[in-house]
């Protein structure tokens, strides 16, 4: 053992004691090996930065930015929906499908980010259904971790792996190399869990309290007495208004009411002074005068009145924002009434509702005087509530916004553009038109084109710790093989497992890299084994297919501790889950996924 090699692995255990402890964090450790490996003589410190040139670098944060595309224009929450509308009551239908969905969404995601996105999912179903979100979060978790085993560009480790093997001038995995083997992971988990899940805990979960504690705008509908002021009108072939514009009609003067949104077609159009009203409009209507009276109006402009029960706000929620506004001690609105304030012109939305003190005010809104402390209920675009909370002022202070805006799209109707530029990345990385980084760029300029990202959402969609991360531990890799590291432990293994067959290979290579991800994340880990597991290869002068393979298994199989990847750290709380909860469930399934690749991988790809 040379002084080089004793220098990398005394400070490759540094590393890994820090990563343990997360002290300090996890980028912050990749960029002290950075400046650390060159001091000791085996690689430069070009070579230590050499990563941040890697191909395989720059296609993860492209995904990461396609990733963001998916969910800025709801492909992910149309998912949810449809989750939602199949699953029912039925908790075997919802995990079942819930496990499906989530692991087919990951195949061309982050695990983490499509964790993120269902977490609030579930809890929403369990509220509704009764089931304990205990039942439902380790399925979850577990079915985000198996989508890395689904496709090359699922998961961060399958890139690592796969950059190996073509550094060391073979062929690249092909896109869906490792979907003959994520398809029965998946299966079997659906079936573990469905027995499993009985012994996972079954209160009530810490976080949906803290969850839905904000009001919904059907509890602000109730709050502020809104149900006989509120009105749906359509106008009809037949009615006055129709081709006339808003501010010839004069509504709120003349009428006492003033108009909201309207609905055209499927789109809500905000209404302005020069909106021309067209025949099949709905009028999204706020009455504030003392006697409301919708029959006058349906008879003197020719206007059909429609249920409105409270639903509507809800269902239009993507377009339509409420929120609760606050009249500070320096306002100028102190002392004016509504009308005089002109609210509307000024900040873009309406108020319709008015509390002082704790007593919702329910008769002429439009004719009462404002004081210090009320509490105005407003109605408009979202853009226009958030640029009161961004610009802020002296007039209207923001209070609380309801629980719909959290599932509010920063780009709707754009959904089927993100879907078809994700089938043309995919395309063009399953047929091998482009190399794999050239796609994903594309796709990333493609979804900017259209509309479904832009720059500054793009550069906060790519999760920089994880791209430092694999920067700085790339060096480990190339240093380790240049000090006979990598040898060593290969020949290691091989002496261990001599003569006992390539299955106990495989399965001691797995295990040895599943163990080391309990203590370092899951791509370090890949950075690490993936020269160890083709190295092996090439001294039982094998295919180093199977090898490869088995490392980017093993690396996604992180499902005994609560630690072992972010995404099973974000379960924990809306889980109400402990350490040994993962312990218990997660640690026989890992042997099981184990066995599965052991017996599978050198059946598929032969040795």
């Amino acid at each position: 053992m040379t002084a080089g090699l004793i220098a990398v692995l005394v400070l490759l255990a540094v590393v890994v004691i820090m990563f343990a402890f997360n002290k300090p964090r996890m980028d912050a450790v990749a960029l002290i090996a950075i400046c650390a490996l060159p001091f000791t003589g085996v690689v430069e410190i070009s070579e230590a930065l050499a990563g941040f040139s890697d191909p395989n670098i720059v296609l993860i944060a492209a995904l990461f930015v396609i990733g963001e595309g998916l969910v800025r224009t709801g492909v992910a929450r149309q998912l949810g929906d449809w989750l939602i509308k199949h699953a029912g009551s039925s908790q075997v239908r919802l995990m079942v499908l819930l496990m499906i969905v989530v692991c087919g969404l990951g195949a061309t995601m982050s695990s983490t980010a499509v964790t993120a996105i269902f977490i609030p999912v579930v809890l929403r179903i369990c509220q509704r259904t009764g089931i304990s979100a205990g039942m439902m979060m380790m399925p979850l978790s577990t079915a985000a971790l198996i989508s890395g085993m689904t496709t090359l560009v699922a998961t961060t480790p399958n890139l690592v792996v796969n950059s190996e093997l073509v550094r060391r001038g073979f062929d690249g995995l092909g896109f869906f190399s490792f979907t003959p083997f994520g398809v029965p992971i998946l299966v079997l988990a659906i079936a573990y869990m469905l027995i499993a899940s009985r012994w996972l805990p079954v209160g009530e979960p810490q976080a949906a309290s803290v969850r839905f504690t904000r009001p919904s705008m059907l509890d602000w509908v109730s709050r502020y007495n809104l149900v006989d002021r509120e009105y749906r009108l359509r106008v009809s072939v037949r009615s006055v208004v129709v081709g006339k514009r808003l501010e010839s009609l004069d509504l709120r003067g003349s009428e006492g009411v003033s108009l909201v949104a309207i609905q055209r077609g499927r789109t809500i159009v905000q209404p302005t002074a020069n909106t021309l009203l067209n025949a099949g409009d709905i009028l999204f209507i706020h009455n504030f005068s003392p006697n409301p009276d919708v029959k006058s109006l349906q008879d003197k402009y020719g206007l059909d009145v429609l249920p409105l029960t409270g639903m509507q706000f809800t269902d239009h929620s993507q377009d339509i924002g409420m929120a609760e506004m606050f009249v500070p001690a320096d306002s100028g609105l102190i002392g004016k009434t509504i009308v005089d304030s002109a609210i509307r012109s000024r900040f873009g939305f309406s108020v319709i509702g008015v509390r002082r003190g704790t007593v919702a005010l329910d008769h002429n809104l439009g004719a009462e005087q404002l004081k210090l402390g009320d509490t105005l209920l407003v109605i408009g675009p979202w853009r226009a509530i958030r640029n009161v909370q961004m610009i802020g002022g002296n007039d209207l202070f923001p209070l609380n916004l309801p629980t719909e805006v959290d599932e509010v799209l920063p780009v709707s109707g754009k959904s089927i553009y993100a879907l078809l530029t994700l089938l043309m990345v995919v395309v063009c990385m399953a047929t091998g038109i482009l190399p794999n980084v050239h796609a994903a760029l594309i796709g990333c300029l493609v979804m900017g084109a259209l509309g479904c990202i832009d720059f500054e959402s793009a550069y906060r969609a790519i999760d920089w710790k994880t791209l430092v991360l694999i920067v700085g531990m790339l060096p480990f890799s190339m240093a380790l093989q240049r000090t006979g590291g990598v040898d060593l432990a290969s020949e290691g293994l091989v002496w261990l497992t001599s003569g006992m067959g390539t299955h106990v290979i495989l399965a001691a290579l797995f295990l040895s890299t599943m163990m080391l991800g309990l203590f370092i994340s899951n791509t370090a880990t890949a950075v690490l084994m993936a020269p160890v597991s083709l190295t092996i290869a090439s001294q039982l002068q094998a295919s180093p297919y199977p090898f490869a393979m088995i490392v980017a298994l093993a690396a996604s199989t992180a499902f005994m501790t609560p630690v072992s990847s972010p995404v099973n750290t974000l379960v924990v709380t809306p889980g109400n889950y402990r350490f040994m909860d993962f312990v218990r469930i997660g640690t026989p399934f890992a042997f099981v996924v184990m066995l599965v690749s052991v017996l599978l991988v050198p059946l598929l790809l032969p040795m």
